[in-house]
């Protein structure tokens, strides 16, 4: 039965051009081709690359951290309440205003001190800094070196600076040893990334992350076992290219090197837009779409590598439009506020809930009971973020 769909599934029609057959990329007189077994090799590969990490995260990213002065947030523990804990883990981290009610009504609490006790809480599960800056230092030095290591291989290539060789010969195209070993290590990077995803800081995007990486680890082996390895390179060096810039910028973020972390944002969001949604579009696309069956007629590989590649278009407008919010809330402050997929740390006291037991007065300061004078240095920091001058997280 195996055997039985395996031969349907590799079906010539599917993933061949027309007129075309697997004979044609059999090894022979000294030329080398792509198979998919070669893939095999990843997943070990991803498993050492796991350990590789952890390794690196713990010897070097957590000794720099500490040198760049990367401090965690002091947390404020919560106290252990039984009943609290319960709804936070069966019922949801954030309950509704009849529900916080019904619950300090249980615990013996009042209504402020069980809303302290959920955001505490919510805190304890965030991630640190440190383990921030570790994550973010360990995908800045793959991505650079992928990047370096993809400009190294490529350089030389006529199919770099001129797309429509890809096409050239196809599929009739050798491989060779360098391309293959950069394939193959780009290919356990994801496959480790996905194996990691639990253990990882997530983010407001996690979905958008996880079908990024599903589709880039198809399109790796989709791309590899049909021999488009010369399109495939092209889209792997051109993502390179700006991931490790973003990379470099949460670094800066994280030990609050605001100017470097402003600069090296700016030179991203250029070249991320430039490679996402210029050159990806009217390179990759277009001779994805028109050039490759400028020979030849359309077949279900062609379909469907076309898919996953919009796929990952329709990803790049997304993030796009989360770095021009970032961009816009950048030009109206004077400064880079934080990483809009982030999860913010919250303090006792939120805005919403100061409001509501504060009234404030037509001059914004907060009419407290036994309050101290409104010039003091708390009354001061309120009333620049009550003129919209959020301090920076």
């Amino acid at each position: 039965m195996w055997s039985s769909l395996n031969e349907w599934l590799w079906q010539e029609r599917f993933w061949l051009p027309p007129n075309n057959s697997w004979a044609v990329l059999e090894d022979r007189d000294g030329l080398v081709y792509a198979h998919p077994r070669d893939m095999l090799m990843a997943l070990p590969l991803a498993l050492a690359l796991v350990a590789v990490r952890f390794t690196f995260e713990r010897f070097i990213g957590l000794p720099l951290s500490r040198w760049l002065g990367v401090r965690n947030q002091n947390r404020r523990p919560v106290k252990p309440n039984a009943t609290l804990e319960k709804h936070f883990l069966m019922e949801g981290q954030r309950p509704t205003e009849p529900q916080m009610s019904l619950l300090a009504t249980q615990c013996g609490l009042t209504l402020r001190q069980t809303q302290h006790w959920f955001r505490r809480r919510r805190n304890q599960d965030r991630p640190c800094l440190t383990k921030k800056f570790c994550e973010a230092s360990w995908r800045f030095a793959f991505y650079l070196c992928s990047f370096i290591g993809g400009i190294s291989v490529l350089y030389h290539e006529s199919w770099l600076w001129t797309p429509v060789m890809c096409w050239d010969s196809y599929p009739q195209q050798p491989l060779k040893p360098a391309l293959y070993h950069w394939y193959l290590l780009e290919l356990s990077f994801y496959l480790s990334l996905l194996i990691t995803l639990p253990f990882d800081t997530k983010r407001k995007d996690f979905k958008e992350q996880v079908a990024h990486h599903f589709v880039t680890i198809t399109l790796i082996v989709f791309s590899y076992s049909t021999n488009l390895l010369r399109i495939g390179s092209l889209v792997l060096l051109l993502h390179d290219s700006s991931d490790y810039l973003l990379e470099a910028c949460k670094l800066f973020n994280y030990t609050h090197w605001r100017r470097v972390c402003d600069a090296l944002f700016i030179i991203f969001s250029l070249v991320f837009f430039y490679t996402r949604l210029v050159l990806f579009p009217t390179q990759i696309l277009y001779t994805t779409y028109y050039e490759s069956i400028a020979n030849s007629g359309p077949f279900f590989g062609y379909y469907f590598f076309n898919v996953l590649l919009m796929t990952l278009q329709l990803l790049h407008v997304f993030w796009s439009c989360l770095i021009l919010r970032m961009i816009y809330s950048f030009i109206k402050k004077g400064q880079m506020e934080k990483d809009v997929r982030s999860d913010v740390e919250e303090s006792d006291s939120s805005d919403g809930e100061a409001a509501q037991e504060y009234p404030q007065l037509k001059n914004r300061a907060a009419h407290r009971p036994g309050a101290a004078p409104t010039d003091g240095p708390r009354s001061r920091a309120a009333r620049r973020m009550a003129n919209g001058h959020t301090p920076a997280t």
